[in-house]
């Protein structure tokens, strides 16, 4: 028995024996990965190693199989038939662009009166009918009877308070700064301007003109400068380039042309008057020099930089004119049409809710490229 005993004892100990050395062999593996991830994370923070690491990833994103150049010369050349239709259906793409305009233009004229309509009461020309100021709510947005009757009260005793307010005031300032990428451009010297601005108007080019379109600030009589009208004209391509023909995804803008604002004196906010002091070298007095330069506003909108001739501009005036593009593009199709929802609020709501849209099919759209 005490054979047996030592025997079993000893299986049990050589037993005890393994599970120790898997134990031990375990926590070398994990000292391994912990050294390995600790490499890893050195590695990751090294700016070279970084650099050649996206540049190899670069390499493989979009590089071609060599599969076309390996075909014959008789397959290559139908390669070209198909390319030469393609051009084909860029041009017709071009037609149909130059049709979308004309459409632009139609229902443009159809859209004015109201348009005009609402420059009126915005401005006091007009002063709009109980009908017309009846506004029918949502269920989800209706309240109970008690605080509705509450709120009328109180707003008509604020009325009592003030004077009687003519039209909508600050009507077109307020539609600037309710939204970013006008409210960047706002400065605390433009908002008593932009509160003389009347309206803003979209003009589109007549028929068998070069396609442009024309956007018109107008204002009331100020003491900032002598224009009633501010006007600021984008001008559009709508055909393929002919060095680069598969590029064509419809018109863009390729430039654009300001207008002269004949400032009063002393009220040109796109300058400012600086004082430095200057030591003169050999005698060493000291002298102030008034300096103009220029000053961040909402009105150099109007003073955009030039395009040269051969098209090529540097960084920075590039930058510039990518954004305007977006502005007069934004101002166009969004803020003129739907104005009074900017005012409110709820155009602003609305966007919000179509980025998060965007942002959530991007996320589950295997293709998607954020640098596209």
């Amino acid at each position: 028995m005490a054979n047996i005993d030592n025997k079993e004892q000893t299986e049990l100990d050589q037993q005890d024996m393994e599970d120790v050395e898997d134990v031990e062999e375990e926590e070398t593996g994990e000292e391994a990965n912990s050294k390995a991830r600790q490499l890893t994370a050195q590695m990751m923070q090294n700016p070279q190693v970084l650099a050649a690491l996206q540049e190899r990833l670069d390499d493989l994103v979009g590089t071609p199989t060599g599969y076309i150049e390996s075909l014959p010369k008789v397959v290559k050349r139908r390669v070209n038939a198909l390319k030469n239709l393609q051009v084909k259906c860029a041009q017709i793409e071009a037609k149909f662009y130059e049709e979308v305009h004309e459409l632009e233009r139609k229902y443009a004229a159809l859209y004015q009166p109201f348009f005009e309509k609402r420059s009126d009461i915005i401005n006091a020309s007009y002063e709009p009918t109980e009908e017309e100021c009846e506004w029918k709510v949502d269920e989800e947005e209706d309240i109970a009877e008690d605080l509705k009757e509450k709120a009328k009260l109180e707003e008509e005793k604020k009325d009592e308070e003030k004077e009687d307010p003519k039209g909508i005031p600050e009507f077109w300032l307020t539609v600037f700064k309710n939204v970013d990428l006008l409210s960047d451009m706002v400065q605390e010297h433009d908002e008593p301007i932009l509160k003389h601005l009347k309206d803003i108007k979209v003009k589109f080019s007549e028929a068998g003109q070069p396609m442009n379109f024309m956007l018109e600030f107008h204002f009331e009589p100020n003491e900032f400068f002598t224009n009633e009208l501010l006007t600021k004209t984008y001008k559009m391509r709508s055909e393929p380039d002919e060095s680069d023909p598969f590029s064509f995804d419809g018109p863009e803008i390729m430039g654009c042309t300001g207008c002269l604002i004949d400032w009063k004196k002393g009220k040109n906010v796109t300058l400012k008057t600086i004082k430095k002091k200057q030591k003169h070298k050999g005698r060493g007095t000291v002298r102030t020099v008034t300096k103009t330069v220029p000053n961040d506003s909402f009105f150099n909108f109007f003073s955009p930089p030039e395009v040269p001739e051969n098209g090529e501009l540097d960084d920075d005036a590039e930058a510039i004119l990518t954004a305007d593009f977006e502005i007069g593009h934004f101002l166009r199709e969004r803020i003129i049409p739907r104005s009074v929802l900017y005012f409110t609020g709820e155009a602003i709501e609305d966007d919000d809710d179509d980025e998060g849209e965007e942002e959530a099919d991007e996320d589950h759209d295997p293709d998607f490229d954020p640098k596209v």
